[in-house]
């Protein structure tokens, strides 16, 4: 049997293997065969990820994992799925699979026959992959940590090979070989790579990429948020071609593929290319910019393996709803009282000492969408924290907090030149025929963070209208609307959203909660020290926090039919008194806090102490409501 090392950096052989020694099902064999050795956590943990570890780093062809969004789907690409070689002495011709590689390869006493009748030309698709947006650097930290593989500068011990491009796009299957080098230039051009050559193109293309990689350079990584770092990749999938949506989150393991070759194939077909009216030399150009740009920029990954991912909480099992993590969920839950307090107690200094505040602030957290009912989302309890103080250092103070408890958040201040230059919702660009992102293309359970504080006075362009609107349809409907110019298509959403602003927002949301501060100059810096003192002697646990804001938005909730004729009963009496106290929505918000509350406690259905506790909690709030308006009326 190989040992890991065979099955971690020579994949491509062992499948080979598996193509000449195997009917008709080798492809299956192959997953069934990755699939055995990676069933166990502690063996893909020996796996090199794209997201840990530097791209120079990895050996090409070797087997990568990839944790990541995807974010965009092109269109289908063939390629020679098999291919012959002949042996140019001898004659002797032998199949080869092209399956998982992006470049056909031959020794040099070989070359390849492209007119060869046994060739078989298939089809696979191509995702355009980022890293999960918005991911908080604990999580990262939290998997690079994990991570077993101890990385090696990747040097290259391959003898000459011959090499042609496995992609069909410019090259009908039955050309002649004259028309090959016409139809397809010199990309298909047969060319000896020794191993100066190599080097002194992955210098080149990494040298290249640099300087299109800065701000304002050639190649733009269309990454949803600024800021963001890690590679994008192209994920090149098998047989399942229509399994993977924009928006979800998957784990890829596959086969790494970053050949500087495929650099020069594509300098050359656009060079090839250039011929006709100049927007549509230009429209080629952006296309062919957007879907292949340098490998050394952007590697190719040849999917064998993946998996969608629940969360990217490192601290959970990857499906918590499996039999086999119920011990886990148990020994969380019987320690729910005691973490929710310490988390009570941390937002409640964040909150300026405000505990009624904090305890909303908590319900927020770990509220996330879990149902749909024709246009509404279940679950969801975006909260409008008001009467923050003026100044950033408390929207610092608390979005850097959040940072330090979720898997993924973000803030976006809502200031005059982010609303009115801001690409908020994607929108399709037809010149390079992508989705080009946007600040809301972020996938389940992300928390964004809207600062309203920092608004200036100032006039919203179209652009900043449009974003506004669309900043509310998240908060109220939990659909983000891309642009497809002809067209405009709404996509489900499940972001949670917290909006910090002086006065009453501007924006929707399900809870208004002004922050009454027990202080009048409440010392920022001093609240951060305290905070880091009790997490680092332990009175708050702050890794036991981030296990139950991660598992808490992912339990089942139930309630039961006794549970339900009281909370009915409640609703109905409330309408006969006041028709005005209870409306649809005040009892859709009851019901939503109360779910909060007993997921909070460790309950996973609800009961009538709680359901009470929810009501009192509410009747507070809006009293507090009144309260505060009524400050704010000026006196005659």
């Amino acid at each position: 049997m190989p040992a890991i090392e065979d099955w971690l950096n020579r994949p491509l052989d062992i499948i080979q293997g598996m193509f000449d020694h195997s009917n008709k099902d080798w492809s299956n064999k192959v997953v069934e065969y990755f699939q055995r050795r990676l069933d166990d956590k502690n063996t893909l943990e020996w796996v090199p990820s794209l997201n840990s570890n530097p791209l120079h780093q990895l050996k090409p062809n070797c087997l990568v994992r990839f944790r990541c969004m995807v974010q965009d789907t092109y269109d289908p690409e063939f390629y020679l799925g098999v291919y012959e070689v002949q042996d140019k002495n001898t004659g002797t011709k032998i199949l080869k699979s092209g399956k998982y590689q992006d470049v056909a390869e031959c020794v040099t006493h070989q070359r390849i026959n492209m007119e060869s009748p046994n060739n078989v030309t298939l089809d696979r698709q191509t995702l355009y992959c980022v890293p999960v947006p918005a991911e908080n650097e604990w999580v990262k930290q939290a998997y690079a940590e994990n991570c077993q593989h101890q990385p090696t500068p990747s040097t290259s011990t391959q003898q000459s090979r011959v090499k042609r491009a496995l992609e069909e796009d410019e090259v009908p299957p039955l050309a002649s070989s004259e028309s090959t080098m016409s139809e397809g230039g010199d990309a298909m051009e047969t060319s000896k790579v020794s191993e100066a050559e190599k080097r002194t193109r992955t210098e080149g293309a990494s040298s290249s990429s640099t300087q299109q990689g800065r701000p304002g350079g050639g190649v733009d990584l269309n990454f949803p948020l600024a800021g963001e770092r890690g590679p994008a990749c192209l994920v090149k999938v098998y047989d399942t071609l229509d399994a993977f949506k924009v928006n979800e989150m998957v784990e890829f393991v596959g086969v790494l593929s970053v050949d500087p070759v495929l650099a020069t194939f594509t300098h050359q077909n656009g060079s090839s290319s250039a011929v006709g009216e100049p927007d549509e030399v230009m429209d080629g150009i952006e296309e062919e910019s957007a879907h292949s740009p340098p490998p050394s920029l952007v590697p190719r990954l040849h999917v064998i393996l993946s998996q969608r991912l629940q969360h990217v909480n490192p601290l959970l099992p990857k499906n918590v709803t499996a039999p086999e993590t119920k011990p886990f969920v148990d020994s969380v839950l019987q320690e729910a009282g005691v973490i929710r307090d310490q988390l009570r107690l941390l937002l409640q200094q964040l909150c300026l000492g405000d505990a009624f505040a904090a305890d909303y602030l908590l319900l927020h957290l770990i509220s996330c969408v879990y149902a749909r009912r024709d246009v509404v989302a279940l679950g969801k309890f975006g909260l409008n924290l008001s009467g923050c103080p003026a100044g950033p250092e408390f929207i610092s103070l608390l979005s850097n907090q959040i940072k330090e408890l979720v898997c993924k958040s973000h803030v976006f201040p809502l200031s005059l030149q982010n609303m009115n230059s801001s690409l908020i919702s994607p929108k399709k660009d037809y010149s390079a025929n992508r989705l080009k992102s946007g600040a809301l293309q972020l996938t389940e359970r992300t928390h964004l963070i809207l600062d309203e504080t920092a608004m200036e006075p100032g006039q919203l362009d179209a652009t900043g209208v449009q974003n506004l609107t669309a900043l509310g349809n998240l908060i109220a409907w939990q659909k983000v609307e891309y642009d497809f110019n002809f067209h405009k298509t709404d996509f489900p959403a499940n972001v949670t959203v917290l909006v910090l602003s002086e006065g009453k927002s501007l924006l929707p949301s399900d809870c208004q909660v002004p922050i009454q501060p027990k202080t009048d100059a409440p010392n920022m810096a001093a609240i951060q020290n305290t905070i880091q003192q009790q997490i680092t002697s332990g009175a708050i646990d702050i890794k036991k926090i981030r296990t139950f804001i991660g598992l808490i938005q992912l339990l089942e909730y139930t309630l039961s039919d006794d549970i339900q004729k009281i909370v009915e009963d409640d609703f109905v009496e409330a309408r006969k008194t006041d028709l005005n106290s209870m409306t649809q929505e005040d009892f859709h918000s009851l019901l939503v806090i109360a779910r909060l509350l007993s997921l909070s406690t460790g309950q996973t259905s609800l009961t009538r102490e709680v359901w009470e506790r929810a009501k009192r909690m509410e009747s507070a709030r809006k009293v507090r409501l009144r309260t505060v308006a009524a400050a704010a009326v000026p006196r005659s």
